[in-house]
């Protein structure tokens, strides 16, 4: 019996399988939340650089010389340089590393110095796995379920990178988007997750999903002379859109929406912070859209069952 026969008859070694490999997705995904806005803000500065920098400067003689060459900056991207500690620089070896175990083992401490260790480095494995076993097990074995998993991974990276840099990345949401395009030219599958929607519902749940929110970003803008969100949440929710559907984005708007809203009125309240305190959005969406993910149909189904006459 071959490995994938073995993940299709049994539906507990699937799911395990699938917790397995969302703990170590999880894992690779701190390095993603962490590095990602960091090599962007790079960029950014090396291409603000070049747009400043003169084309010559003048030395002593008055005579005009080249601008000496920067030194190239050290490579850092998602593999280079190796995982360290950040405060001794000590290199965090593969048993360190062990998705949760590692971090329960060493007791939230650096081995070499004996720092503390954030505990949202075992949060977001823990989370990946647990999401990604939930998916597998409602869901069961096939392409449409692996489909899934990957858009639960691309929400957890989004969700921790906007709430630590109010920022969603079109590194990441531009994928995405084009992901759930591509998947809906294979269409619906029977029986299985609401994913891949046909390619008429992903193509207009992308563009309702994007010019919705962008319609509201420049209402209000108008209308206050303030900006209400940023143009990452636009194509998260065109993303959304262009996975899960039309149908579903009213369902992701309005649990994201209303969620928000509970969380910035107990922010105002319980925190002390100002009415003007930027707060993110996208984590609602991404948590509203892996929702819809796992309850879509029953969630549109007890909807308008509401407004249903009973005899």
């Amino acid at each position: 019996m071959s490995v994938f026969d073995l993940l299709a008859s049994s539906p507990f070694f699937f799911v395990g399988t699938c917790l397995l490999l969302g703990l170590i997705v999880g894992s690779f995904l701190n390095v993603v939340i962490y590095r990602l806005p960091v090599m962007l803000e790079r960029q950014w500065r090396e291409q603000c650089s070049e747009l400043a920098a003169p084309g010559s400067t003048s030395d002593s003689g008055g005579k005009a010389s080249a601008a000496a060459p920067p030194a190239p900056p050290e490579r850092f991207n998602l593999v280079v340089p190796r995982s360290a500690c950040p405060s001794c620089k000590a290199p965090i070896t593969a048993l360190q590393n062990i998705p949760v175990i590692s971090y329960l083992f060493l007791k939230g401490r650096c081995a070499k110095c004996g720092a503390g260790i954030s505990i949202r480095y075992p949060i977001v494995e823990a989370l990946t796995g647990v999401l990604s076993a939930a998916v597998a097990w409602k869901y069961g074995f096939g392409w449409p379920t692996a489909a899934a998993i990957v858009l639960t991974w691309f929400l957890v990276a989004l969700t921790f990178i906007d709430v630590d840099h109010q920022l969603l990345p079109d590194s990441l949401t531009l994928p995405l988007l084009w992901i759930g395009l591509l998947l809906s030219l294979w269409g619906p599958q029977a029986g299985g997750p609401p994913i891949p929607v046909d390619m008429r519902s992903s193509i207009i749940g992308a563009i309702a999903g994007y010019l919705s929110l962008w319609s509201v970003y420049h209402l209000f803008r108008l209308l206050t002379g303030k900006e209400g969100m940023g143009y990452g949440d636009f194509k998260l929710f065109a993303a959304l859109g262009a996975w899960l559907g039309w149908k579903m984005l009213l369902p992701i708007i309005l649990f994201a929406a209303g969620v928000g809203a509970v969380v910035g009125i107990a922010m105002l309240s319980f925190r002390g912070q100002a009415r003007s305190t930027p707060i993110a959005f996208g984590p609602f969406l991404a948590a509203a859209g892996w929702l819809v993910l796992m309850f879509g149909p029953e969630i549109v189904t007890a909807y308008l069952g509401m407004f249903v006459a009973r005899p």
